[in-house]
């Protein structure tokens, strides 16, 4: 469809409307799909792109030996089998990475293969002073095998914000960066982890903590994190794919140098195109902030626990040059038909500044319940629990 110049990177009822009008149709993703298959070699690039080197994910010596009898994917690997994005129509509205909620029923295995939908469930008109009106769009996206049985329901959440004029009279959001706002936390010179545990549900508390964990933001990560994980699918491809792509669709960026169609993604290599957008930098993919909490938490329940639950919101960019600590404290543990465990989870930068907030809950072993059991309540979404149930 073409967009007239008028109505290009416009929001308001007309355009919200026309959006709403998708709200529970199925929609096309294989511009959202990067891997179909858990091969060894997608798991590995996926797991390097995070920078995670638990080895569950890549040491078939180590994996055999533990209860799952071979090598896993990270749970977050879905995020390359569907990026989650459902942010359907405002053409020339920029997005922006929101959060997602993963609910996990069981663990990916070496060599699944993937049956994908996806559907637009939400659309919720927010104002504020940044950006006047701009709105959140939500979609769900089911993971399933082959076969049928069901992996995981995500909801995958997306901000639409107007774009800034390049005509506009610079701002204070606009100016250049105090150089400390650049600089890397100096105490964060080598790779933090969590120390990898094995915990058993008894043995933990309300209260206990995990981290903080520090992970520095540099180009490389970007690059690789776009390497193992989506490569530029999301943004209309590369090469002759690109051109074919942006003739059919209104769903790129003026560039303002060279006139050429082109992706807003580039704010994320370059620190001048990361400022036109309003980022302030070169700034990092909300899913890759997101795959670092997961990190953290699969670190810390071992090899014998499952994260069940990730719930988390991106709330400020995280900008080239900065350094996010992620923590967790426990809230809550219950039982109901598994052994569970809630936390808090979230990241802040070297200026104490809450980049990224939410929850999780992870199914840990029992000396009195037994091993996690899988899949979770029997991969039937109507049956999941919410975080209500007894203390142990």
């Amino acid at each position: 469809m073409t967009i007239t110049p008028e109505r290009w990177g416009i929001i308001d009822e007309t355009a919200i409307d026309e959006a709403r009008q998708l709200i529970g149709v199925p929609l096309r993703r294989d511009r959202m799909q990067w891997n179909t298959v858990a091969t060894s070699d997608a798991i590995r690039q996926f797991a390097d792109g995070v920078g995670d080197y638990n080895p569950l994910w890549r040491d078939q010596a180590h994996a055999t030996q533990t209860r799952w009898g071979g090598i896993l994917a990270p749970p977050s690997f879905l995020y390359s089998v569907d990026a989650t994005i459902v942010a359907p129509k405002l053409p020339g509205v920029q997005w922006i990475y929101a959060g997602t909620k993963w609910r996990w029923y069981d663990v990916i295995r070496l060599n699944d293969e993937f049956d994908v939908s996806a559907m637009f469930t939400k659309i919720e008109e927010k104002a504020g002073r940044r950006f006047g009106l701009w709105v959140l769009q939500t979609g769900e996206i089911t993971y399933s095998r082959k076969d049928g049985t069901l992996i995981c329901i995500a909801e995958g959440r997306v901000a639409r914000t107007p774009r800034r004029k390049s005509n506009k009279t610079k701002n204070k959001a606009s100016k250049p960066k105090d150089p400390k706002e650049v600089t890397y936390a100096p105490e964060v010179v080598e790779e933090s982890i969590t120390k990898r545990s094995t915990p058993i549900w008894e043995t933990v508390n309300v209260g206990d903590t995990i981290g903080p964990v520090a992970q520095a933001l540099t180009l490389n990560r970007i690059f690789q994190w776009y390497t193992g994980a989506q490569g530029a699918l999301h943004y209309g491809g590369a090469h002759g794919d690109a051109v074919r792509y942006r003739n059919r669709h209104d769903d790129y960026e003026i560039n303002k140098e060279t006139g050429a169609k082109d992706s807003a993604a580039r704010g994320h290599f370059s620190s001048k195109e990361g400022k036109d957008v309003g980022m302030g930098g070169a700034y990092d993919v909300g899913l890759h902030r997101i795959a670092w909490v997961i990190e953290m938490l699969t670190d810390w329940m071992g090899d014998n626990g499952h994260l069940a639950e990730v719930d988390v919101d991106v709330l400020k960019p995280n900008i080239v040059g900065h350094t996010t600590y992620f923590s967790a404290e426990i809230t809550q543990t219950w039982f109901n038909e598994h052994a569970f465990v809630a936390l808090d989870v979230q990241g802040k930068n070297q200026f104490n500044e809450v980049t990224t907030k939410g929850t999780a809950i992870v199914s840990l072993p029992s000396d009195k319940h037994g091993p996690v059991k899988l899949p979770l309540f029997d991969g039937n979404p109507n049956r999941w629990i919410e975080i209500t149930g007894k203390e142990k």
